[in-house]
């Protein structure tokens, strides 16, 4: 079962008449609406949903997605105790978030939690076994094994972790930024496309920081990988870094490059050209998203008939 969730009566699942999948991240969220036996009806695009900037956040955007998702579908509004929803969610690792989100469910007939990295795996290899390395806003990497078994690795958070991400490269091209303008190291196309951004004097610079949070970071990694393109140096620097980190977080999943390796988050898709033949080789096409394997998830505890935990 998922790593945390609320289920029905066995009765109660029995007559669920939709399956909702929830792909939500600290940019977007994304949402698929099914029928009872998984077919695709409509989808749905809302704010962020990562759980680390709000639950109550998170359930208003997941609604918000579901009513355009119904709309699309041409069902009006669809009422949720007729639906089982499986999310993939930032910072579903997080207990005490996961406890509240699920503490605040607003009335569907089952809710199932687990952090987005493992939907992302089981939606690219269709519930099969395979690795994906996802970096995007953030990075998370998940495998899941022929005996069953997973592993997590980064998604510690953009603060301190998520290597390779958009947030993680624009934490540095904004740090070369600053130290070109104080001439610590001499002014790059990279730092002039960073300036154009946030400023090009100490003060603006400052508060372009204060209030950029993780997205805003995340906003300059285009501009590190567009000059990087160009031939600028201190972005290529940054690039490689970049692909070093991923192609270690490949390695960590599995060591012995034995499985499918999936490649999820505009970053990652970017980088692809980068890595090395032996990561490329691996690679194969996603089958599925995020959104996907939370359809997946309910599909599991609808078959399995599973009660209240």
């Amino acid at each position: 079962m998922p790593l945390h969730h609320t289920l029905a009566r066995p009765e109660a699942l029995a007559s669920v008449r939709y399956r909702v999948g929830v792909d939500g991240g600290g940019t977007g969220t994304r949402l698929k609406l099914a029928d009872a036996v998984g077919r695709v009806l409509g989808q749905g695009e809302a704010g962020p949903s990562a759980l680390g900037q709000g639950v109550a956040q998170a359930w208003r955007h997941i609604q918000q997605a579901l009513q355009q998702a119904a709309e699309q579908a041409g069902l009006g509004a669809v009422p949720l105790a007729d639906c089982a929803l499986g999310a993939g969610l930032s910072g579903a690792n997080v207990l005490a978030d996961a406890q509240e989100f699920i503490r605040t469910q607003p009335g569907f007939a089952a809710v199932l939690l687990e952090n987005d990295g493992y939907t992302t795996v089981l939606g690219a290899h269709g519930g099969r076994p395979g690795a994906v390395v996802a970096a995007g806003t953030g990075t998370v990497g998940e495998v899941l094994r022929a005996d069953g078994s997973r592993a997590i690795a980064s998604g510690w958070g953009w603060i301190t972790g998520d290597e390779g991400s958009g947030a993680w490269l624009g934490l540095r091209a904004m740090g070369h930024a600053q130290q070109a303008l104080d001439g610590r190291v001499p002014v790059s196309e990279l730092a002039r496309r960073v300036w154009a951004v946030a400023g090009r004097d100490r003060e603006t610079i400052l508060a372009w920081c204060v209030a950029a949070g993780q997205h805003g970071f995340a906003s300059l990694a285009p501009l590190v990988l567009d000059a990087a393109d160009a031939g600028d140096a201190a972005a290529q620097a940054l690039r490689a870094q970049a692909v070093t980190a991923l192609e270690q977080l490949a390695l960590c999943l599995d060591p012995q490059e034995e499985l499918p390796l999936a490649l999820a988050g505009s970053i990652a898709r970017r980088l692809f050209a980068h890595f090395s033949g032996n990561i490329r080789a691996r690679c194969v096409e996603s089958q599925g998203d995020s959104a996907d394997g939370a359809l997946l998830l309910v599909g599991s505890a609808l078959n399995d008939k599973t009660g209240t935990r």
